[in-house]
């Protein structure tokens, strides 16, 4: 009793989601967890009645000669090879659908998506130990504090400054990594009204455990509202401003900037936000073209050009170097 006190406390957001694909996951759950019962439950049922049944004082029948029974083989391991075909079928299924690189083709169960809906596409930074959350269409940026409006699709591009996080709201998908130097991908949805809460789930260092943001389930209107809040801070994201940021700090209080430098995430995503750093993809196709025999004609250098070079953000995957995909954990 008390034990199960204790559990009464513990927040269940896993199994009681306020978004599509979390509801999904949460399903997949379920569906696996009764699959996999119907040999446990039997298992330990017969565990229990053998140990009654040949308890040295009952007077059971016992065969020292016994050494096979062809219905007996049959039942253990066909149960089991069902089980695993079903859970096979499951795990194939439910990677492709719930694909995290994958776009929503529907809100809800019963909701398909308006084909001429545009996603809110949020960029996500882990930092030393907060999270950055920039909305490139907005122009603005927050940190620890995420807000979305219900019912309309968002597409997270993630990467990390300096550790590898995992960026985790468990009412709204699974758990994705973020990695520095890589970019990953997330595709969700919430469907309700709420504060919510997210963290980083995997350790980090000193500021780990209080890496936390909330997450704030909005109508449009209020999203809107939102976003003129942020707007009105008064301090702008720039270069200066993201190095002192990137400095690692712990329990930071929610940061609102009005606005963001253009390019910014994939200054981050390519490791060259610092003036006079080589950004990883002129690395990479001066590399390309040493190895086809040609001659680099520039270095971008902090989103700044060499001379004789145009001066131009950097793109999101640079043609030859399609951009790493991260390992996701759903």
């Amino acid at each position: 009793m008390p034990v199960l006190a204790l559990l009464s406390a513990c927040d269940r957001a896993v199994l009681n989601p306020s978004g599509y694909v979390a509801l999904q996951q949460r399903d997949i759950i379920i569906f696996s967890t009764a699959i996999m019962l119907l040999i446990i439950v039997p298992v330990i049922a017969l565990i229990i009645i053998f140990a009654w049944r040949y308890r040295a004082g009952n007077q059971a029948t016992y065969d020292p000669d016994f050494d096979h029974s062809t219905s007996l083989e049959l039942v253990i391991w066909s149960a089991p090879l069902l089980i695993i075909i079903c859970l096979g079928a499951l795990t194939w299924w439910s990677t492709h659908l719930l694909d995290p690189f994958r776009p929503l083709d529907r809100v809800a169960a019963n909701k398909p998506v308006d084909p001429k809906a545009k996603p809110l596409v949020v960029q996500v930074v882990s930092l030393d130990w907060k999270w950055l959350f920039i909305y490139p269409d907005q122009g603005v940026a927050t940190v620890n504090e995420l807000a979305l409006p219900v019912d309309r699709p968002v597409r997270f591009d993630m990467t990390s400054t300096n550790m590898m996080n995992t960026f985790y709201a468990p009412t709204l998908a699974g758990m994705i990594y973020t990695m520095p130097g890589m970019r990953s991908t997330l595709h969700a949805v919430l469907n309700k009204p709420g504060v919510y809460d997210g963290m980083s789930a995997n350790y980090s260092g000193a500021g780990f455990s209080d890496m936390h943001f909330k997450l704030y389930g909005v109508g449009q209107a209020d999203f809107d509202k939102w976003v003129a809040r942020v707007k009105a801070s008064g301090k702008a994201l720039d270069t200066n401003a993201f190095l002192a940021l990137e400095k690692p700090s712990e329990r930071v209080p929610p940061i609102y900037f009005s606005g963001v430098e253009p390019s910014l995430f994939d200054r981050v995503y390519n490791r060259c936000v610092r003036p006079g750093t080589p950004c990883m993809a002129d690395q990479m196709n001066a590399g390309t073209k040493a190895a086809a025999g040609g001659m680099p004609t520039s270095m971008s250098h902090g989103g700044a050009s060499m001379p004789g070079t145009p001066s131009h953000p950097l793109p999101a995957s640079p043609a030859g170097a399609p951009a790493p995909r991260t390992a996701t954990t759903n």
